[in-house]
């Protein structure tokens, strides 16, 4: 059976909340909500299990790397198979590889199968970025992705403290239960979507690559997304940790307070994104995420804590949106399933890196060196940007 149709939208519609979007959303939300469950409460697993800094690092880092590797691939099978088909097989393998998880009596069998998770999360979470850009009209491209963005915020402000809660009611073998449940209602959703067939280029047979694993418009906003998301390494795998070892309480709280701030903040910075362009988001944003990387390094108490997690939202939630929306601003329709691949694949070797980096120098030299080494980051991202910057005004001169 082909893809059903969705061009039964009015052509040149300019409405975002379409049933389809709805569906999306949703999808989107089930499936975050089971990943972040599990991103504070895998290294707690992997301490259980007898692992150390170096090791929880390792188990979370490899999830991304797999993802990493499977982007391209899942950019070219959602532009030549379509979008249901890549959805739904890759929300399956997710669903399989997390219920999994509590079964897994040692390290090396759990650091097997988070490559396997990482397959699944490349290739749904790939495609829901595509189908979501498909189903948004052009013109509010930055908001209607800051509005969908919000699902994977609220899964942010829920997933995490969740999970933090059920792993003290619960083994974890029924906490990873409950989140491939989740995977399983992100497929329900995704049956109710109607697909839009893939935009065919007619050129395509003539200029195919043969190693066509990116896209060349998407690589600038795609850079400046790595050096960002190499924070999130070192708050989603050692925040719990450090704050335990500097006896602070809240955590909780902080991830609560970070999705909060990021959701508010994307109330608004979508739209102007669509009017003024990143120039009026990306210093600003980034500036808010370096702050708040000093104040986790620094950490006297939990105000301090929780400052941080506002700072941090804020900034997160302003210029990942728009640095996604930039990454298919210029980009060919049939090749926005590769743009999106390419920006996300990006953010996973970010958050990769940074999970196994920070691994190393938390085992070394502590954990507040870890957010010493992301405020560093987020400052190379800045003047990556403003080389970007310049180099456009040149162009246009």
């Amino acid at each position: 059976m082909g893809e059903p149709l969705a061009e039964k939208r009015v052509k040149g519609s300019d409405k975002i909340w379409t049933r389809d979007f709805v569906m999306i959303c949703l999808a989107n939300l089930c499936i975050f909500m089971g990943f972040q469950m599990t991103m504070p409460t895998i290294p707690l697993f992997v301490e259980q299990l007898g692992g150390d800094d170096r090791l929880v690092g390792a188990v979370l880092g490899i999830f991304t790397f797999s993802a990493l590797l499977v982007r391209p691939y899942a950019g070219k099978m959602l532009e030549t198979k379509g979008r249901r088909i890549v959805f739904l097989i890759g929300l399956a393998i997710f669903a399989f590889s997390v219920g999994s998880f509590g079964f897994m009596g040692s390290i090396g069998l759990l650091f097997l199968m988070r490559i396997v998770q990482g397959v699944g999360w490349g290739l749904s979470s790939t495609a829901s970025g595509t189908i979501a850009s498909d189903i948004i009209p052009a013109k509010r491209r930055g908001e209607g992705m800051g509005y969908y963005g919000l699902s994977g915020n609220l899964a942010l402000a829920l997933g995490p403290t969740l999970g933090l809660f059920l792993v003290t009611v619960l083994p974890f073998q029924q906490l990873f239960l409950i989140c491939s449940l989740l995977g399983i209602l992100a497929m329900g959703m995704a049956l109710l979507i109607r697909y839009q067939k893939v935009a065919k280029d007619p050129l395509a047979v003539v200029t195919a690559k043969r190693f066509d694993i990116y896209e060349k418009s998407a690589l600038q906003p795609s850079l400046l997304i790595f050096f960002i998301s190499v924070t999130f390494g070192g708050i989603a795998t050692f925040l719990p940790l450090y704050t335990a070892e500097k006896d602070v309480g809240g955590i909780q709280w902080y991830f609560l307070l970070y999705a909060l701030a990021l959701m508010v903040t994307r109330l608004f910075s979508g739209r102007l994104y669509d009017r003024k362009g990143h120039r009026a988001i990306f210093i600003p944003s980034t500036l808010l995420i370096m702050t708040g990387m000093v104040l986790l390094a620094w950490m006297p108490g939990e105000a301090v804590l929780y400052v941080a997690a506002v700072l941090y939202g804020m900034g997160f939630g302003s210029v990942q949106p728009a640095l996604q929306a930039w990454s298919i601003e210029k980009t060919a329709p049939h090749r926005k399933a590769m743009a999106n691949a390419t920006y996300f694949s990006f953010f996973d070797l970010g958050v990769g890196i940074g999970a196994i980096v920070f691994g190393q120098i938390g085992y070394l030299l502590g954990y507040r060196s870890i957010y010493v080494t992301a405020a560093c980051s987020v400052l190379i991202s800045i003047i990556v940007y403003l080389w970007i910057v310049r180099s456009e005004n040149k162009l246009r001169a």
